[in-house]
């Protein structure tokens, strides 16, 4: 790898890996069949804190560095790229309250996830889903509480999880600026959930509908103030689009795997296919993809670490990484040949999982607009990026 771990690293690491190839990775082809995951999945993670790595200490959480958390979800993703979604999800959502919040409600938050929950931020609607900022969900003030009305469409975790962090129109004639954001425990009256969705990929992963009827909040469930909740989804993507990347090499670090290890053993014209060069062209092209990935997302990671914003960086490395995993898993299907299409071998299914990371956390074009108007900014202010 292209890394160097401290042995503090390695240690965690190797723990993480232990577990999960040996408690998760089993499970996996018959919940990527069933298209979800048993009520129990998760209990383990949860006991070794996997869904609150980054999380501050003082809020239950492990306190470790994005470099560090971003080389354990990796190890995550080799396994199942939706089982560490489904984690991911819960520490990014809580993180935008630790963020954006009071230190009351970031506790109130991690008091319902810490002891084993999942969260879920909760942006995205029908007809809103690049376009943030045309979402309809309404919460009106009531003397001392908000009145949430609404429908979010393709939330991860929607369905198990215990608290979200909910984007909300405020004031519906003001645009971005009317946009609020709310924690809303699951098990308020007037919270319901869609079906999950049947999905082409990262089947492990919880998506559906969460629909807010009539429900009541406390006013001190406003994380920020009034109108803040734009800026605040921002900040959360461009923290997540990181860790979506990450999630990535570890599929990438996968398909490299398994591809290897097919062509060392599938034999063509009385020899193994890793002998042919254009075989090997193709293995040689996984690997510097996959190398090359994994450093961009480093360094993403020290920049966070740094404090650094990361809204040009944070979509470079989103938008690389998910068109480069598209490239590896492809070419790993090509390695397997006609078994590479079939479900009896395992990467047709990195495959699958691969196409939703170029869409989701906002599409690869969003991110090139993204980019595009960080450097008209940059340039404009910088006379010519010098």
């Amino acid at each position: 790898m292209a890394l160097i771990y401290t042995e503090e690293q390695t240690e965690l690491i190797e723990m993480v890996r232990e577990f999960v190839w040996k408690e998760i990775a089993p499970k996996i082809p018959e919940c990527d069949r069933a298209g979800e995951c048993p009520p129990d999945f998760f209990d383990s993670a949860f006991e070794m804190g996997l869904h609150m790595l980054e999380i501050p200490e003082e809020f239950g959480g492990g306190g470790l560095d994005f470099v560090t958390t971003a080389m354990v979800f990796e190890e995550l993703g080799r396994v199942d790229g939706g089982y560490a979604q489904t984690l991911v999800s819960t520490f990014v959502a809580l993180r935008n309250v630790i963020l954006a919040g009071t230190p009351e409600q970031a506790k109130m938050f991690a008091d319902l996830v810490a002891p084993g929950g999942l969260g879920a931020f909760v942006l995205t609607e029908a007809n809103s889903g690049s376009d943030a900022a045309s979402l309809r969900t309404t919460a009106i003030r009531d003397g001392d509480e908000y009145v949430l009305n609404g429908t979010k469409t393709w939330i991860t975790n929607g369905g198990i999880s215990k608290v979200y962090a909910v984007l909300a129109k405020t004031d519906p004639a003001a645009g971005t600026k009317g946009i609020s954001c709310f924690i809303v425990e699951a098990d308020r009256p007037g919270v319901s959930w869609g079906t999950h969705e049947d999905k082409m990929g990262l089947r492990t992963s919880n998506t559906c509908d969460v629909v807010f009827k009539d429900v009541r909040v406390p006013a001190d469930h406003l994380v920020g103030a009034e109108g803040e909740g734009f800026s605040i989804a921002m900040r959360g993507l461009n923290f997540s689009r990181a860790f979506m990347a990450t999630i990535c090499v570890g599929i990438m670090q996968r398909a490299l795997d398994e591809a290897v290890v097919y062509a060392k053993t599938r034999q063509q014209f009385g020899q193994p296919i890793i002998k042919f060069q254009l075989v090997q062209k193709l293995l040689a092209d996984m690997a510097a993809q996959t190398e090359a990935a994994r450093c961009l997302v480093h360094n993403t990671m020290r920049l966070m670490d740094a404090g650094h914003s990361v809204v040009k960086e944070g979509s470079i490395t989103k938008m690389l990484v998910t068109d480069m995993l598209q490239d590896v898993t492809s070419k790993a299907v090509q390695v397997f040949g006609g078994n590479g299409y079939v479900k009896e071998y395992p990467v047709e299914k990195l495959m699958r999982d691969a196409k939703i990371y170029q869409i989701m956390e906002g599409t690869n074009e969003i991110q090139a607009l993204v980019i595009g108007r960080a450097l008209d900014k940059e340039y404009e202010t910088s006379g010519g990026g010098r």
